[in-house]
Formats: structure tokens, sequence, C-alpha cells
């Protein structure tokens, strides 16, 4: 029975409770947050024993076997530390760290204590991403990946998250290295670690401020991003990431030799890209078989519906419960630190590019 503790209370917190709750041989069992009411209330609603506003009392009384550091970015280094001093296996909430370095030196500590820790990639774990995995071992792609493209849209539909990062100067998000972009892109960038073959692929990245921001004479934080990246020896690939487009996308495309594969996150769509048919026959028949594809998406989604499998943080549920079962059972882990690790050094160098002055950020 692993005993699981949380530490930061603030909005993210309720949903890894919510999945924790439904994972078997595993024990939430008490909270932490610098301030106590935050601890107070999460610990009443969700019925946990403890609750505390110190890190280490939480740490001795508790006596947690993993611990999910929910709090702001900014945070998670120092409180990692702590957590991996007193033996504790940790769930970071993205992004792990605020740059690679301290992602390395994190991994490093947990090497050594022998203990281990993951991210909250959880959009890696969807199922329509498991299944793309079955289909690559099978080798529909008829080879290695030659190009990836991942797009991640954000929505300023939220109106409670948008109004505290625009109304508030000192807001958390605006103290990160990459801001807004940091804490979202990781979701995007993840899917493209894992295919990129090289441990420093080059970068080429531009970014700039939406007319949507520059209404509010917002001039601080970037939410359009374009990135390419490449490498001779390495898939190439593209990364985008809006606010604007609309309706929102979450997809990413992967290119291989022979066929290729097209995941819908937001949709949970699988469509595999196959076959050449010559003549008029290439205006019709691949139109069929996409169609038949969607249809029979959408009657498996049903079915999943209906069985309770599918719902919006299923892949959550799935990331946490393999990440259990890596300690309990000391089988690898759902993701393996080069990718944690390549998808940081990929951060870095976007923002890099993007150049922060007090003016904002700005291509130079």
């Amino acid at each position: 029975m692993l005993r699981i503790g949380i530490i930061g209370c603030g909005r993210i917190a309720d949903q890894h409770v919510v999945e924790i709750k439904k994972i078997p041989d595993c024990e939430l069992i008490g909270v932490c947050d610098k301030e106590l009411l935050m601890a107070k209330q999460l610990a009443e609603r969700f019925k946990i024993k403890y609750f505390f506003d110190d890190v280490y009392k939480f740490l001795e009384t508790c006596n947690p076997n993993v611990v999910h550091i929910t709090t702001p970015p900014q945070n998670h280094f120092q409180l990692g530390k702590i957590c991996l001093d007193a033996n504790c296996n940790i769930m970071f909430e993205k992004p792990l760290c605020l740059n690679s370095k301290e992602v390395n030196e994190i991994i490093n500590i947990a090497n050594k204590k022998g203990l281990k820790i993951t991210v909250d990639h959880n959009a890696q774990f969807s199922f329509a991403m498991r299944k793309m995995r079955e289909l690559i071992r099978s080798g529909i792609l008829g080879g290695p990946p030659i190009h990836l493209e991942s797009i991640w849209c954000y929505s300023y539909n939220d109106p409670g998250y948008t109004k505290a990062i625009l109304g508030d100067k000192n807001h958390w998000v605006r103290g990160l290295p990459g801001k807004l972009l940091q804490n979202i892109i990781s979701h995007g960038i993840s899917k493209i670690a894992e295919f990129i073959t090289t441990d420093c692929p080059k970068i080429l990245a531009y970014g700039f401020i939406s007319n949507f921001l520059k209404n509010y004479k917002e001039n601080d934080i970037i939410d359009e991003l374009r990135a390419i990246i490449y490498d001779e020896k390495s898939p190439t690939a593209y990364f985008t990431f809006s606010t604007q487009i609309g309706p929102p996308i979450h997809q990413f495309r992967i290119y291989g030799y022979k066929n290729s594969i097209l995941i819908d996150d937001l949709h949970q769509t699988l469509i595999k890209i196959t076959g050449n048919y010559r003549s008029y026959l290439n205006h019709f028949i691949p139109s069929i078989i996409d169609a038949k594809q969607y249809l029979i998406n959408s009657i498996n989604n049903i079915k999943r519906f209906v069985k309770r499998e599918l719902y919006l943080e299923e892949g959550r549920k799935y990331l946490i419960e393999s990440f259990y079962k890596s300690i309990l059972e000391d089988t690898p882990l759902p993701i393996s630190y080069r990718e944690i690790i390549l998808t940081s050094k990929i951060m870095d160098a976007i923002f890099e590019q993007l150049k922060f002055n007090e003016n904002g950020m700005k291509n130079e």
C-alpha cells in the first residue's frame, strides 16, 4: 500500500486527488499548502486525514511514499529536493522545473537515492496516444518517423484564469522564464520529444503577442509561438502554440515512409493515413476510408463512455497508475528521464530565442 501526499492545494490538486482516489493499493494520507485554509478545505472535501501548512511537519507526520507537487513551478525545485531528502518518490505538475539544469539535478538526486520521479504530461497517455504507440510498434509507418507536427491551442474562454493573469502583474505565471508559454506548451513539446532521436536538436523559434492581448494593452506575455525542431540524424518537427485559432486544436501528426497517423486529443480520434490510388480513385476512396475511421472512432468512444472509461482526465489516471506501478514493481517509468530532460531543453532553447527584456519578450 502506497502512502500518498500532496503539496499545493490549488485547483489542479483537485484533479490529482480525484484520479488518485480511483487507484487501488494506495492511500491519500495528507495534504499541505502554505495557506492552511487551502489545505484544510481540500482535506475536508475529500475526507483526507491530515492537512498542514509546514512541509517538514507534513513529511514527518505522514511519511508518504509518493508526493504530488502541484504548486506553481517556481517552488518545484526546492520542494523536490526536500521530498527526495525525505525518501519520497515525486510526481510533479508540469512544467517539472524552471529549466533543464534544475530538471537534471532533481533526476540525479532521485537516481542516487534510488527514488523515482515523473511529470504530469497526462496528454501523452490518452487512449488515442496509447493506441498510436501500438500502431507504431506494429510497423505501420514503414520505418522510423520522418516528420512530426504538434499543435497545442489554448483558449481564453476560461475567464477566471485569463482575468487573473491579465489583471495581476504579479501573477506567478508572469514570473516563469517562458511565462504563459512555459505553463502550457510542455504538453505539445513532450509529444515531439518522445520521437526525437538526438539529445541536442536545433531550434528555430518565433513568438509574438496576439492582437487579442494587444487590445488589453498587454505587452509582456507572448501567446503565439511557431517553432521548427530539426537535426540531420533525427526526425524534423514543427510545433505550433496559439490562443487565436478557433476552435482550439490539440493535434499530433506523425509521418512515416509508408503511412502516417493523425491523433486528435480533444476529439480522442486516431486516423491512419494510408494508401495512394491512381487516377480519379484517389479523389474518392481515401475520403470513404477516412469517413469509416471517424465513424469507428465515434462508436468506440461511445462504448468507452458508457463503460466510464472515457472522461477528461483518463490520461492522468493512466499516468499516475503507471507511475505507482513502477514504484511498487520496479517496472520502467511511464515517461523516460531522457524524454523529460529533452522536453525541458527544447523549451529552454525556445525561451532563449524569444529573448526577455524589461519591456516584455520579443525576437531580435
